[in-house]
């Protein structure tokens, strides 16, 4: 989507949109949109729309009102995405190609209006590209966004949420992507073309690689397919030299069948996004790299497809880890730890950072106990898991923490290796933590973050369609600005 700024209305304008706070109707409007907003009873609410016609001049156009809610809500900036989404979704494919932005009698702040703008883009974000004979009402029409009346700073301000759009939308797109389009090698491909020219630094090892250095973990859950695995690390230094960098380390099954422990047919589809946790992370970085943070940072994705073959894992196998614990296999098809355990082990080897975060959509347990409203936190770090509150808070991005503790690490003992790889039934997700608790140092900070209900959504949400959601880039971009930034 084409963004711009202009100081005056573009005459030929043919569909136009105001903001409305709760309870106030911008005063610009003619009687006769003013009583028809009253007689729809469009109250302002956030994400309400209400339009009509206008006629200057020679000229008929189409005037949205879009309701942002109350101007003090400690919700605003994510209710006025919300206004900006409402519109997208509701004018993205009637034809028009561009909508105009009046915010000269909005009364928003810099911050505000780009958020406004943030809503519109990522809501008019969709991923039609294999969609071979859509009619054209079905298209998405809109393509550029002029906004008029912009406050002061407002350019700056889109500027730098423009960056968290491009995170966001990678997101997104990674996710969206069939497994026959985006498996281990293509998924490096792909961030390697995205952060070209960026000056962030990319590692990758393959499985010759991971091999020699002991990833018998990682390697064992890629073992049936006919892709290679890969270990992506991508590295941002903006804050000081020599200081340790903030860590975060993503699950990336681009797709499980389950392995041997094969999944049920019935909505298998939907594990092409089982590398969700990586998709955040890689988002997540092209955002903080894009805006040049002033923070030293590193993303790593475990990155692996799990198949079922006469190579295959088995339940029952014992797999090395590269930091020497042995893990006994009873289901492949909880896969994700292995691989993390690996990419957790080789980023504090190699790089010492301060504190760790992962991101996984880990546990189908996750959604049964917070279903789609937040991602689970699990930490060893009260100040860490505070900050991951606070940045779920303030980005919309929410996550619940969850428990862990001794009592649950039991029921991870094994009777012929140091751990199993499940603890049975109960507490599915927090047996899950444990499992990860036991490849990070003494001492380190570490927050697992269980997204599995998060990264995808059945239904359109506050600023997206039915599909990716994105979720897990403005955690990361939100924690880096508000803990690591000064």
């Amino acid at each position: 989507m084409h963004i711009q700024f202009s100081q005056t209305r573009p005459q030929a304008a043919r569909l136009i949109a105001q903001i409305a706070d709760k309870g106030k109707l911008p005063s610009s409007l003619s009687r006769a949109m003013r009583e028809g907003a009253e007689a729809a009873r469009f109250k302002g609410t956030p994400g309400q729309v209400f339009d009509g016609f206008e006629e200057s001049g020679d000229t008929v156009a189409r005037l949205a009102i879009v309701g942002a809610g109350m101007p003090d809500a400690e919700e605003r900036l994510a209710n006025l995405e919300k206004a900006g989404a409402a519109l997208a979704a509701k004018y993205q494919s009637i034809g028009v190609e561009e909508l105009v932005l009046d915010l000269s009698d909005a009364g928003l702040s810099a911050q505000e209006a780009a958020h406004v703008v943030l809503g519109i883009r990522l809501r008019n974000w969709r991923y039609d590209i294999y969609r071979t004979k859509m009619k054209d009402e079905q298209k998405v029409t809109l393509e550029t966004l002029t906004i008029v009346g912009a406050p002061d700073g407002a350019e700056d301000a889109w500027t730098k949420a423009g960056h968290l759009a491009d995170g966001i939308e990678f997101t997104r797109e990674l996710v969206t992507e069939p497994a026959n389009i985006l498996y281990p090698e293509s998924f490096v491909a792909r961030c390697r073309e995205r952060f070209e020219g960026t000056g962030a630094e990319i590692v990758v090892l393959d499985d010759d690689q991971m091999e020699e250095l002991g990833m018998g973990s990682l390697l064992s859950v890629g073992q049936g397919s006919a892709r290679g695995s890969r270990l992506l690390a991508i590295r941002w230094n903006g804050g000081k030299s020599g200081e340790a960098p903030t860590a975060f380390v993503g699950k990336g099954v681009t797709f499980d069948s389950g392995g041997i422990s094969i999944k049920p047919g019935a909505g298998m589809e939907d594990m092409k996004w089982d590398m969700g946790g990586a998709g955040a992370v890689a988002g997540g970085m092209l955002a903080l790299v894009k805006r040049k943070a002033k923070a030293n940072i590193i993303g790593v994705m475990g990155l692996v497809e799990n198949m079922p073959d006469g190579n295959a894992l088995r339940p029952s196998d014992v797999v090395t880890s590269m930091s020497g614990q042995t893990i006994e296999v009873l289901n492949t098809d909880a896969e994700g730890r292995l691989v993390l355990a690996d990419a957790l082990h080789w980023v504090q080897q190699e790089h010492e950072p301060a504190r760790i975060v992962d991101f996984a959509t880990l546990t189908g347990a996750m959604i049964v106990a917070l279903g789609h409203e937040y991602a689970g936190v699990f930490s060893n770090d009260d100040t860490l898991a505070g900050d991951l509150a606070a940045a779920g808070t303030k980005s919309g991005d929410k996550v619940w923490r969850m428990p862990i503790g001794p009592a649950y690490d039991k029921l991870l003992d094994s009777p012929i290796a140091d751990m199993k790889n499940i603890g049975g039934r109960a507490a599915g997700s927090i047996t899950a933590a444990q499992f990860l608790q036991r490849f990070i140092a003494d001492g380190t900070p570490w927050a697992h973050c269980d997204v599995a209900g998060m990264v995808w959504s059945d239904k359109p949400g506050r600023t997206w369609g039915k599909g990716a959601t994105g979720f897990g880039v403005r955690l990361i971009d939100t924690l880096i600005a508000e803990t690591a930034e000064g």
